[in-house]
């Protein structure tokens, strides 16, 4: 798998990680399936995954699947919270679940980041957190995500990317690539949505050099120089197989990127 430079970080990527909203709030029972996930895409190049307090049992359930390869991996996760207090608790919950410390600690969806910035700096200088990041699903938070981007504060940014949301095209990728931060595409697929949208023509396929459509999405996202690394949410090894191949080059070209959104909006 491609590995890319992650914005001025100094950390490199691999162009495929993992997400973990919704398919990692799982039961005891069921955690035979996030470990295999995690061990699959582990063996196909993936080493940044990412997750939230906001995802229920997801960071616990990440944490006991990361055994053994913890220190191989880049855990990318966040800060939910408008108390500082329930910010700092969740924060030492992170460092019991990954060994003590957080590669990437955002602050997720901007969420009261004006109080949650100054402690998180200070652990960032005490090396318990390598980058600082902050995330926004929604275009009409950009312009505040952008105030934050250029306070020198943070290392990177994560934004929804896909070719039915594309409004971080107007101010946010510009924007990182000028300042050198780190871009986390995430819902390549748009939440499932795009999945559904599969080309009935198996020439697109062909057109584009892929295998599935999945996988056209993903390179759509990718070919765009200024995303470092997409990261789309599986509970499914095949679909985890899949979406591995998807960080190999050849990026698409201007014309294909074109053949991708067409299809999509079909």
């Amino acid at each position: 798998m491609e590995v890319r430079p992650f914005g001025s970080t100094g950390l490199r990527v691999p162009a495929i990680g993992l997400g973990t909203w919704s398919v990692f709030d799982v039961s005891n029972a069921d955690e035979d399936g996030a470990r295999s996930v995690v061990r699959v895409m582990f063996e196909g190049g993936t080493r940044l995954v990412d997750s939230s307090p906001m995802y229920g049992r997801a960071e616990a359930v990440l944490g006991r699947a990361l055994e053994g390869i913890r220190d191989e991996v880049v855990v990318a996760t966040k800060i939910w919270s408008r108390s500082v207090r329930e910010g700092r608790e969740q924060f030492e919950a992170q460092l019991r679940f990954y060994g003590g410390r957080v590669d990437v600690e955002q602050v997720h969806n901007l969420v009261a980041w004006q109080d949650h910035l100054g402690w998180l700096e200070a652990e960032r200088e005490a090396g318990r957190i390598r980058l600082l990041g902050a995330t926004h699903w929604n275009e009409a938070s950009f312009d505040e995500l952008a105030t934050v981007m250029r306070s020198g504060r943070i290392d990177c940014v994560q934004i929804p990317y896909n070719p039915l949301e594309r409004s971080c095209e107007g101010l946010v990728l510009p924007l990182a690539g000028e300042l050198g931060l780190g871009v986390i595409a995430m819902r390549p697929f748009a939440e499932g949505a795009l999945v559904r949208r599969a080309p009935s023509d198996p020439g697109v396929l062909r057109a584009l050099g892929v295998e599935t459509w999945t996988q056209a999405l993903l390179k759509w996202t990718l070919s765009d120089p200024r995303v470092h690394i997409a990261i789309p949410a599986t509970s499914a090894v095949e679909h985890a197989v899949s979406n591995v191949a998807a960080g190999e080059p050849p990026w698409f070209d201007a014309e294909q990127r074109e053949l991708v959104a067409r299809a999509a909006e079909a």
